[in-house]
């Protein structure tokens, strides 16, 4: 019973019915042998012959001969440059400042170019014990202060994030004053961000020659709201929290000022800021106005 049921089934097997549209597509009397069409195929890049390779130029080339080396005339009015040898000596003071730009002036304990003589090297990074290069402060003539540093949380997906955040205002106590804010996760950080954020917003303070306001200012920002007044020579600086700190690192030293609305440090020194920018000087006033200065007060 095996035997003819396998005869059967290779006869189905073998068997393909013609489909029904044969008549637009006949098919092929001939097999079509793969093989030889691609064995005749050749991957191989052609290679050159010896006999193609041009070798004439070397014919009449004598390689125990002494060739003699031709230069081409030099243009009329040509002059050689100089040679380094030519040139004007140094003197020891360029050579020990070329010395010292190099290394420092500590390993000859004397400086040309009034450097610390007790520094090695100025460019060297300053490393702390863990590893990490400390940031050398930037000396620009303009003095820091801190007025407030703050533990904030950022809640996400896995938990809080903690965070610091310092507002640090910078001033030359010379009418110039900036109020900075940053974040980081540590407080050094955070810091050293907010006195770059204010070192950018730096202002100027219109001041009279009692180092005091102008005139009356007011200024709000959110929900704070200063009130800044001009004072005697001698009375100094009355005001508190960040109004004063402001006020003093712009090198006012006669002043009152009250802070009316919010409580917020960061608020109130901007705040502080708007308030000093809407002050105006005298001679601002009659340029404006195009009438002397005398007769302001008329």
């Amino acid at each position: 019973m095996a035997a003819p049921a396998l005869t059967s089934l290779s006869s189905l097997t073998l068997r393909s019915p013609t489909p029904f549209f044969s008549f637009l597509f006949p098919l092929p009397t001939k097999p079509i042998c793969l093989s030889r069409s691609f064995h005749s195929l050749s991957l191989t890049p052609p290679q050159a012959k010896a006999s193609d390779i041009d070798t004439t130029f070397f014919d009449d080339l004598n390689p125990e001969e002494d060739v003699v080396f031709d230069p081409p005339t030099l243009p009329e009015g040509f002059t050689p440059p100089p040679s380094f040898d030519d040139g004007p000596e140094e003197t020891e003071d360029e050579i020990a400042a070329a010395y010292e730009e190099l290394y420092g002036p500590a390993y000859s304990g004397f400086s040309v170019l009034g450097n610390d003589v007790y520094v090695m090297d100025s460019k060297l990074k300053k490393s702390s014990a863990f590893g990490k290069v400390k940031k050398e402060k930037v000396r620009d003539g303009f003095e820091e202060r801190v007025v407030q540093v703050r533990r904030v949380t950022k809640v996400v997906k896995g938990g809080k994030q903690l965070h610091f955040r310092a507002i640090v205002v910078v001033g030359d106590k010379q009418g110039q004053v900036g109020v900075g804010v940053g974040k980081a996760k540590e407080v050094i950080a955070a810091v050293q961000k907010s006195a770059v954020n204010a070192r950018r917003n730096i202002i100027t303070i219109p001041m009279t020659k009692y180092l005091t306001f102008p005139h009356r200012s007011e200024g709000d920002y959110g929900a704070a709201k200063v009130m800044l007044r001009p004072a005697a020579p001698g009375t100094g600086v009355i005001a508190g929290g960040a109004v004063r700190i402001v006020l003093e690192m712009a090198g006012v030293e006669n002043a009152l000022g009250k802070q009316l609305g919010s409580k917020n440090a960061l608020n109130n020194a901007r705040a502080t800021v708007v308030a000093v920018q809407k002050m105006k000087q005298f001679r601002e006033v009659a340029q404006e106005r195009g009438i002397p200065m005398e007769e302001l007060w008329k």
